[in-house]
């Protein structure tokens, strides 16, 4: 027996111990999702008992290093966790955007002091993130921002305003481009993380035509924020900005290989849908989506040996975008006029109606589709520029 197979045996008999029945049923709503900080509250022991036993073992983060909180896991190993995992249909047992994109540019990024302090927090669900990066009016063209920060020698004094900063009012902390020389487009914008209770920090909640939302304005009046709370060189801040929003577009692009044929079909089922169209659409679709998680496996693969393309997760951001939102159509489709409910308890508040609504705004965040087509035609296909 391999060292890899050995390994394999003991994560399936860990798993089979320690991952509770209700923690390998489908997340029915964001209520399921257990995002972890100071402000969460558990929705059951389940819940909270699977998100501590991983957090002691350091499978939260399991490629991460044993310093920062992580399980130390070789990409081999990383991808026999993932695949273990899926194969109990466990969830996972903390969601954040700290372990999805301000980890990742901490590792490569951060300081070691910024490391031990804020990586380990992260991977105990201790602290949760929110992103400030969208402006009214610096969407696509992100480098534009205008939120200004000045100098006043031992900390910055941050005023402007973020939008679309998903979670703003639930999360700890934001990570943050801040305008820090107005001279200069690109070489001007620091990445900044501060506190979401320093005075000066407020929130609006944005509402979507699902009925709810995860976005908010984001308003900063004269925030205090310290010097050593700076990621990076001042002033480079476009190039942490640039290494997360890849790992961005990953987490996106993962919404797309979920709830494949069989969920799909089984609610058509229910429903007493036996179209042969629909039927032959949802082959379509498990096709496809098995096609993605394979090609998401070989850029998981690349990226950890150093060989994928720099512009892949543009690739994976897109096409995951699509899947997703093909995905829910085809709910909707094999729920008929059911799935159109919009308050009911047997709905679940009209849940996969308003998640239908919510997936629209998949073509927006993180790049709009069509800059990622764009990126996608000119750095992986080669095409001429317009």
């Amino acid at each position: 027996m391999s060292d890899l197979d050995a390994f394999r045996g003991e994560i399936r008999a860990w798993l089979e111990e320690n991952c509770p029945a209700e923690m390998r049923e489908p997340a029915r709503s964001d209520d399921d999702i257990c995002w972890g900080g100071r402000k969460f509250q558990f929705k059951s022991e389940a819940q909270k008992l699977w998100m501590e036993r991983c957090a002691a073992k350091g499978y939260t983060v399991p490629d991460w290093p044993k310093a920062y909180g992580g399980a130390g896991m070789s990409p081999e190993q990383a991808k026999i966790w993932r695949q273990e995992m899926n194969r109990i249909n466990a969830r996972p047992p903390l969601s954040s955007f700290g372990i999805w994109m301000l980890g990742p540019a901490l590792l490569k990024f951060g300081t070691e002091e910024q490391k031990v302090h804020y990586l380990g927090q992260i991977a105990r669900g201790e602290i949760r993130w929110c992103q400030g990066y969208s402006e009214p009016g610096s969407g696509s063209d992100l480098v534009s921002l205008q939120t200004f920060g000045e100098d006043k020698g031992d900390h910055w004094v941050v005023n402007g305003q973020k939008i679309w900063t998903s979670y703003a009012d639930k999360a700890d902390w934001i990570f943050c481009l801040v305008r820090t020389d107005k001279t200069n487009k690109y070489q001007g914008i620091s990445f900044l993380l501060f506190d979401m209770e320093s005075p000066g920090v407020s929130t609006k909640p944005i509402l979507l035509i699902s009925g709810n939302s995860p976005f908010c304005e984001t308003f900063f009046d004269n925030v205090k924020v310290p010097k050593h709370q700076i990621v990076g060189e001042l002033n480079r801040g476009w190039d942490v900005a640039k290494y997360l929003l890849g790992h961005e577009r990953e987490m996106i692009s993962g919404a797309g290989g979920n709830d494949r044929l069989n969920t799909i079909g089984a609610f058509a089922k229910r429903n007493g849908l036996e179209d042969p169209l629909l039927r032959a659409e949802l082959a379509m679709f498990d096709v496809d989506a098995l096609a993605f998680s394979a090609m998401g496996e070989k850029f998981l693969d690349e990226i950890k040996v150093g060989k994928a393309h720099p512009a892949q997760p543009n690739m994976m951001k897109y096409a995951g975008t699509e899947l997703n939102k093909r995905r829910h159509e085809l709910l909707m489709a094999a729920g008929g006029s059911a799935a159109l409910e919009w308050d009911s308890e047997g709905s679940g508040g009209g849940a996969k109606a308003r998640t239908w609504l919510r997936t629209k705004a998949n073509s927006i965040e993180g790049g709009t589709s069509e800059v990622m087509l764009n990126v996608i035609s000119k750095r992986i296909l080669d095409l001429p520029g317009a």
